[in-house]
């Protein structure tokens, strides 16, 4: 069982990696930590193989790994987090370019506006509509309830908008 559950997770790892690395470099902002948090989560998955009951795909069951071990993460940095950012109040928290170009997604300033939205408007935007996700794959990742992901997203495009319009990216007269 050993040797295939490494292929297995090698060959998910092939094919999935890049994207949860996006998901998470999304929520942390910091690349070399986002790479960290992408082989947890495929460490974890090899560890929890045998948890993976198939009721999702490995691509939603990997993605709510992702999300939680992404989640611990910030809970444990939250308060270094907070006295940092108040040592350095004029450090930008935006994603750098590079890291733009890193995950090939196609607009900076959707980004930077995402940046600022509320956590819970980020994480269903970023699932729904940049990743694709379904709402019910998305409630599994979440672990919401899928009225919850709707009521969420119909929230979180007019909180986007707004701030499209607030960072000058997004005209008004022609929405």
């Amino acid at each position: 069982m050993s040797e295939f559950r490494k292929k297995e997770i090698t060959n998910w790892y092939d094919h999935h990696s890049k994207s949860i690395l996006s998901f998470i470099l999304l929520m942390v902002k910091d690349y070399q930590q986002a790479e960290d948090l992408t082989h947890d989560t495929f460490v974890k998955a090899y560890l929890f193989y045998d948890t993976f009951k198939q009721h999702s795909s490995e691509k939603t069951w990997l993605f709510s790994i992702a999300h939680n071990v992404t989640v611990d993460f910030l809970r444990r940095q939250k308060t270094s987090l907070f006295f940092k950012e108040k040592i350095l109040s004029h450090k930008d928290n935006h994603p750098l370019p590079e890291e733009i170009i890193q995950i090939k997604e196609e607009s900076y300033e959707l980004y930077k506006a995402l940046g600022e939205l509320k956590d819970t408007y980020r994480k269903v935007i970023i699932l729904r509509k940049i990743k694709g996700f379904s709402i019910e794959d998305t409630s599994k990742i979440l672990g919401w309830s899928e009225s919850k992901v709707k009521s969420m997203l119909f929230r979180a495009i007019p909180a986007l908008k707004k701030q499209l319009i607030k960072e000058g990216y997004w005209n008004e007269k022609t929405s």
